[in-house]
């Protein structure tokens, strides 16, 4: 057994995770199988190398080519509701029509009208069947089918409950009478007559007809599809980040919140009309009393109402279980009826701040009356017991009563005040207030993070300040020794002998004369006092000493005529040597 080598081993690794990242969803992927490849490799001997197949190269739908062909079916699959609703009431209206004439004697079952229009109502019932297969094969393919989970086989989506739900829809309408006369015997006991048995022949179509109604549940899908809620991006957006499913039910509730009596008046009618039309239908052929249409409207009618007067009562099973769903709707209608009624009569929510304004400005008075009424009647029981000669007895329990009654009218008016203030706070206040406090709170946030932000540029400028503070006494010093360095350079420029003489002689300090402080100002120059190198006096020689003329530079006496040595002797025979300058010390 040969060990494959590192090209066949990247091969297989490369295979392998190509492998790796094959859908989960799906048989008919662009991915190709490992064993079709292990095949490929054994017959060219392991030197096979991995070609792009068509497959592959075909364009691959991505994001926008998936929401494009989802709006397209979208689409298609609204007008095939559209066009299922309207063969399903087409048959309706035509069975309805085929059983007024045939009950009013116009033609008979046998008759080729009444098979005419059987085969009209057979002809739009398989035309529905296929419009609803149509529906659901489109369903599947916007929900599964390479749309929504990227699934290519729309067996995948046949589950159970899907299966039984196009069974029902299927089966629901598929019934419709068929051509042909068929008849079959209905015994029933008549109540109206003495609860006598009564048998009659009854058609087939009065059985095949009455489900036909229930072909009404297209209405609403018709509606889900039409309704702004459904067919618009954004509102589908908002509904799936809040985790709501948008259906039948949700548009219904939507159209209760927007026209409920609209809707209760249109369901109302449509009920009474239908219901009526059944009734008669189930009782005509035992009573003729229920024969006309006008007695069966009043029967839905009170038994709607939960009235029940019991002058019209149902004979068969058929108009008795009419009656009983007719009673369970006329309740929930009444329900629901109230409902809408009472919030209609309810008040908005600016006219409750308005009555509960009103309210308040009436306690606020009734409560300082019932307060100056107390004090009042304070104010006259101390008058007739403490301030009259004779005390009226009669006259002080009145005013005793009249202030008893005042303090109970306070605490009333008190009452009242909190039981105004609890029915104000309700929870839709309650909600109000939190978001403006939220709002309040945020804006008070901001306003702190921008404070903190100008805070930040503060204690950073400080620092930078700071920093600045800390680097000048080294600036300044060097200033000052780049100073010194010019001025020593400038008077060894101007003294060039005296430099010479004292760079050859220790340095000493000097000692200002007049025995007057060494004074250094800040403005001048760096350990410079008053006197300039000039020979001191303590060196008789240097004062017949003559400075030498500058060819570049004026006189010594007009540049520093502050600094020129005046000569004369003393009493005793020495020279003195003093410098005249504007600033004498001891003066």
């Amino acid at each position: 057994m040969k060990t494959p080598s590192i090209a066949n081993r990247e091969q297989i690794s490369s295979g392998c995770n190509e492998e790796a990242a094959e859908a989960l969803v799906g048989i008919n992927t662009d991915y190709p199988r490992y064993e079709m490849y292990m095949e490929e490799r054994a017959l060219t001997g392991g030197n096979t190398s991995r070609k792009p197949s068509t497959n592959s190269a075909k364009h691959k739908p991505n994001v926008g080519y998936r929401l494009g062909k989802r709006k397209a079916l979208f689409e298609k699959r609204k007008r095939i509701s559209d066009y299922a609703l309207v063969m399903g009431m087409f048959g309706i209206v035509v069975m309805v029509i085929e059983n007024e004439l045939s009950s009013a004697g116009v033609y008979t079952k046998a008759s080729f009208y009444s098979t005419a229009l059987k085969t009209l109502i057979s002809v739009s019932t398989v035309i529905l069947l296929g419009l609803i297969i149509a529906y659901h094969a489109l369903e599947v393919q916007v929900r599964l089918f390479m749309i929504d989970n990227c699934a290519d086989d729309w067996r995948i989506a046949m589950t159970w409950q899907r299966i039984s739900q196009i069974g029902l829809e299927l089966f629901i309408c598929a019934i419709h009478p068929i051509p042909g006369e068929y008849y079959f015997q209905w015994t029933t006991k008549l109540a109206n007559k003495n609860k006598t048995m009564g048998t009659e022949m009854v058609p087939y179509d009065v059985a095949l007809s009455l489900p036909m109604f229930l072909r009404l549940y297209l209405i609403c899908r018709v509606m889900l599809l039409h309704s702004k809620l459904f067919t618009d991006a954004s509102s589908r957006s908002i509904g799936a980040l809040n985790r709501i499913n948008f259906n039948t039910r949700f548009v219904l509730k939507t159209l209760m919140t927007i026209c409920p009596g609209t809707v209760l008046l249109v369901f109302m009618v449509s009920l009474w009309i239908i219901a009526s039309w059944t009734l008669r239908q189930c009782e005509r052929f035992h009573d003729e009393e229920h024969a006309n249409l006008l007695n069966a409207m009043w029967l839905i009618a009170i038994t709607f109402l939960s009235v029940g007067f019991g002058d019209i009562v149902p004979n068969t099973y058929c108009g008795r279980g009419i009656a009983v769903s007719t009673g369970i709707m006329g309740a929930g209608c009444t329900a629901l009826l109230v409902a809408v009624v009472s919030r209609k009569l309810e008040l908005t929510r600016a006219e409750k701040h308005v009555h509960n304004f009103m309210m308040d400005t009436q306690l606020t008075k009734r409560l300082k009356n019932a307060a100056a009424n107390v004090l009042r009647e304070t104010w006259l029981i101390y008058k007739h017991t403490r301030l009259v000669k004779r005390v009226n007895p009669g006259r002080v329990r009145t005013h005793q009563r009249k202030f008893l009654l005042a303090i109970y009218a306070l605490r009333k008016v008190k009452m009242d005040q909190r039981k105004l203030m609890d029915n104000a706070n309700t929870i839709t206040d309650m909600a109000k207030t939190q978001n403006t406090v939220y709002e309040i709170i945020s804006d008070m946030s901001s306003r702190q993070d921008a404070i903190e932000e100008r805070l930040t540029n503060l204690e950073d400028k400080l620092q930078a300040l700071q920093d600045h503070m800390e680097s000048l006494p080294e600036i300044i010093t060097r200033c000052l020794s780049q100073h010194q360095e010019r001025v020593e350079q400038r008077k060894n420029f101007l003294h060039p002998d005296t430099a010479a003489a004292q760079s050859l002689q220790p340095p000493h300090t000097p000692t200002p004369m007049f025995n007057a402080p060494s004074m250094q100002f800040p403005h001048s120059r760096p350990n410079c006092f008053l006197h300039r190198s000039v020979p001191s006096s303590n060196n008789v020689a240097a004062t017949t000493y003559h400075w030498p003329t500058s060819p570049i530079l004026p006189p010594i006496s007009s540049r520093t005529p502050h600094l020129v040595p005046d000569t004369h002797m003393s009493s005793n025979g020495s020279a003195v040597n003093n410098y005249t300058s504007s600033n004498k010390y001891g003066s």
